[in-house]
């Protein structure tokens, strides 16, 4: 793979985690990823979790503003305030008490709308869900993968990410499912637009911070894994590919239900669509900046050995769930 440039066509900032979120200009990149995204989300009170799209989709259909623009300190402990808005047009203010109320009845389920904690173990999940998040069952339902369908190579995705799922509802520190920093590229929205015989994918259906295009047609970030991308005056390190669940299909705001998307995917891309990345180097970046990816260096031979073994290892834990999941 040879260095790729490519330009940022959009970039988003999502005040509270699974609402839609605010187009940008212009982003700061910082250590966790767009400054003020996802300094907010909603808490399920019975299961004393943070609350994702995956399991409450009607989240999808509110969206969050911030009230003034997040000062360079914003971070966890230091949410500014957000307004709300509901379905119906209906806003709420972040400061009003009543706030947790009117969402709870309108999502009929028992939330609080919190800002991130500086705490690190306010991110861990309960026991109960550790147990039951990584089942087959509750895997296959949050990816929406039918009976008859393939679970995704877990070989696939990054050490830390698998680390992460297994204890914490989020990583520690932050909001976001799994790094700080989503990208994906016109060019793959393009072929998924293709395989369900569409024109056009709405990008927002990915919930993206960056939006890329001028890439190869196809799929190209599917193999940026461990490149580094300059874009602006800031780089990234690509984490992983990003594994999509059931959400880019459920009804967002302004865009209807379109259960299409998840087996486009699954058939198009094997569930991988888009890019994970960390902020290796902070600063500005700007709608129209160009952005380059370059290849990591070639493994050496130990490094092929251990990866290797690595892959065959995972490979042979996907084998047994799917065991796990005939009936």
């Amino acid at each position: 793979m040879s260095s790729t440039t490519a330009h940022v066509t959009q970039l988003w900032r999502h005040p509270v985690k699974s609402m839609a979120g605010e187009p940008l200009e212009t982003a700061t990149l910082g250590r966790r990823g767009v400054l003020g995204d996802r300094l907010w989300a909603l808490h399920d009170v019975e299961r004393d979790t943070t609350i994702s799209a995956r399991r409450l989709p009607a989240v999808l259909r509110f969206a969050a503003r911030y009230v003034s623009i997040p000062g360079s300190d914003a971070g966890p402990g230091r949410a500014p305030a957000v307004i709300v808005t509901a379905p119906d047009g209906t806003e709420h203010h972040s400061d009003d008490p009543g706030i947790h109320a009117a969402l709870s009845s309108r999502l009929d389920r028992d939330v609080r709308l919190i800002p991130l904690p500086d705490d690190p173990r306010a991110h861990r999940l309960p026991w109960r869900e550790r147990l039951g998040t990584l089942t087959p069952g509750a895997l296959a339902r949050d990816l929406g993968i039918a009976p008859d369908e393939k679970m995704p190579k877990v070989s696939d995705m990054n050490a830390r990410a698998l680390a992460t799922l297994a204890r914490n509802a989020t990583p520690p520190g932050s909001f976001v499912d799994l790094c700080p920093v989503h990208l994906i590229s016109e060019a793959s929205t393009a072929t998924i637009a293709d395989a369900i015989g569409e024109d056009h994918v709405d990008p927002r259906r990915f919930r993206p911070n960056i939006v890329i295009a001028g890439t190869t047609t196809g799929l190209p970030e599917a193999e940026w894994t461990k490149a580094t991308i300059n874009l602006g005056n800031a780089r990234l390190h690509v984490v992983m590919k990003t594994v999509r669940c059931v959400v880019p299909s459920r009804e967002h705001i302004d865009l209807p239900l379109d259960k299409r998307l998840t087996r486009a995917v699954a058939s198009t891309s094997d569930r991988y669509l888009g890019v994970y990345a960390d902020v290796v180097r902070s600063g500005e970046v700007r709608v129209g900046d160009t952005l380059t990816v370059t290849p990591p260096r070639p493994p050496n031979r130990l490094q092929r050995l251990a990866g290797t073994g690595r892959t065959l290892a995972l490979d042979s834990a996907n084998r047994a769930v799917e065991l796990l999941r005939r009936p």
